[in-house]
């Protein structure tokens, strides 16, 4: 006896389309999204006048003539008669030129040594085992965390009884290498993948070819970040530089602009201007290193 299927009606096989939508719930989606997007913007702009405001306005009071209000509220941001004299008159009372020369010596030192030996200890820390590895990125993390004047007495006594004081190379020797950028090269060469490192050791490669001939090339991007850092904590430090330094002929900018206050205390374009001057070259430098800056970031510089 043979069964007969019926075929279910075609209406029956078909899916139905998803119920749209009703108009009051997706104005309301549309309404959270704009509001969402309003206030993203809002904290954005507020953020950028926090931290860029001081800026131009010092940069502004810089180019003030005497008939410019320098304090006038709503600050003026667009002098009436901008002039040049003010870095003129920075010129004539400190030697810039000698003082941009020592600290662009101490940074420039200073970045080369967190570049060699931040690399070296980052990649013994991340690439090498030997005992007792835990212990020392622990030691290398706390002095990230150990502020610079609980300990600035014991540098002090160090870099004397070198006889290093009073010498740009007193200033170096502290900010040689950093917490920072061992921590940011060893995070980057931790990153690496492991089949290259593996393969080199099958082309008969060692610990020293492998560090330099594969390992700094693949991390170029995090070697400019500990540059840019480096450079901008020496060129900026001011505390250590005056503590350790006496002779004029030896201060860093930081140190010989303090003078301007002194000088031209009731002159705020005066120090606006020696501010500026003092500013510029580490905005030159990010913006030439800003591609490989962000690219170390993709690399893992800053992650842990």
């Amino acid at each position: 006896m043979s069964t007969t299927t019926t075929p279910a009606p075609a209406s029956a096989t078909k899916t139905r389309p998803p119920r749209a939508e009703p108009a009051p719930a997706r104005r309301a989606a549309r309404l959270r999204a704009v509001t969402g997007r309003c206030l993203r913007y809002a904290t954005l702009l507020v953020v950028l006048v926090v931290m860029v405001g001081p800026f131009l306005w010092q940069l502004s009071t810089s180019f003030k003539g005497l008939g410019d209000d320098v304090f006038g509220y709503p600050p003026q941001l667009l002098p009436h008669a901008p002039t040049l004299e003010h870095y003129g008159a920075v010129t004539d009372t400190v030697p810039v030129l000698r003082y941009a020369t020592n600290s662009l010596v101490v940074a420039v030192s200073c970045a080369a040594t967190n570049i060699v030996f931040g690399s070296m200890a980052g990649y013994a820390l991340a690439r090498m085992t030997f005992r007792g590895r835990k212990i020392v990125f622990a030691c290398f993390l706390a002095t990230i965390i150990i502020p610079f004047e609980s300990i600035l007495v014991s540098e002090f006594l160090i870099v004397r009884s070198m006889g290093i004081n009073d010498t740009l190379l007193g200033v170096m020797v502290p900010l040689a290498v950093t917490g920072l950028s061992v921590l940011l090269m060893r995070n980057a060469f931790a990153g690496l993948p492991a089949e290259v490192e593996e393969a080199a050791v099958l082309d008969g490669a060692n610990e020293w070819q492998r560090f330099w001939r594969i390992a700094m090339p693949s991390v170029r991007g995090t070697i400019a970040v500990v540059a840019i850092f480096s450079f901008v904590f020496a060129w900026d430090d001011f505390l250590w530089p005056l503590v350790i330094l006496s002779d004029s002929d030896n201060f860093t900018l930081t140190v010989g602009i303090q003078y301007l206050s002194g000088t031209f205390t009731n002159d705020q374009r005066v120090i606006a201007a020696g501010t500026m001057m003092a500013v510029v070259p580490l905005l030159v430098l990010f913006f030439s290193l800003q591609r490989y800056f962000f690219r170390g970031v993709g690399e893992g510089a800053v992650k842990g």
